[in-house]
């Protein structure tokens, strides 16, 4: 976890709910750590730039949390710099709660899952909307050329804090194409032995 993990998360309910629960003793090693401020490490640059969706949950004025998941192309969520991520926002439902609500609060939670790793990655940052007549080059720089979607916008975010999860409960799931690369090999093995039955002494068949 980030150096101000604590200090963002453990609110005084969050304490009170600790202390009730009995993990307080736990978490105390962190009171009194000074908060620095939140860099990205060469381990979380890759698993955040390996991603090809997240949740994201901002604030409405009204006080309700709305979640989203953003999805792309692996590479959509980039890394700016060792505090800056940021995204290419793609045209959707254009129902817009995510930029609005990030127009009143710029605080979002993001949830980055990799479901075959049973790993989880928990960012706090802040955000804000950059169109594209205001700095082009940035939102240029985070389109995805081979990536057939309308970029309406990006999305700059400022991380504050983050967290990894422990992998417990998070149950293992693979895309299509993380199912292909672990097949592959056995399509290959059986497209082999086929061919070997099949009298050809090179066992190659087609396939």
């Amino acid at each position: 976890m980030s150096g101000n993990f604590a200090e963002i998360s453990f609110t005084p309910s969050v304490l009170e709910a600790q202390e009730r629960y009995g993990s307080r003793t736990i978490y105390s090693r962190l009171d009194g750590v000074p908060a620095e401020p939140a860099t990205l490490g060469t381990i979380e640059t890759g698993f955040i730039e390996a991603r090809d969706g997240f949740y994201q949950a901002t604030v409405s004025e009204t006080g309700w949390p709305y979640v989203q998941f953003r999805g792309g192309p692996a590479g959509f969520l980039k890394v700016l710099d060792d505090r800056t991520i940021g995204y290419a926002d793609f045209r959707g439902n254009r129902q817009y709660l995510s930029v609005g609500n990030i127009s009143g609060n710029d605080r979002v939670a993001l949830i980055l899952m990799d479901y075959a790793r049973q790993r989880r990655l928990k960012i706090w940052a802040r955000a804000r909307i950059v169109h594209r007549d205001e700095a082009p080059e940035l939102v240029a720089s985070l389109e995805m050329p081979d990536y057939r979607a309308r970029v309406e916008r990006a999305v700059v975010l400022t991380v504050e804090a983050f967290d990894w999860n422990c992998p417990q409960h998070i149950e293992p799931r693979f895309t299509e194409a993380e199912i292909m690369a672990r097949t592959r090999p056995l399509e290959e093995r059986i497209c082999y032995l086929e061919g070997m039955l099949s009298g050809r002494t090179d066992g190659h068949c087609e396939c």
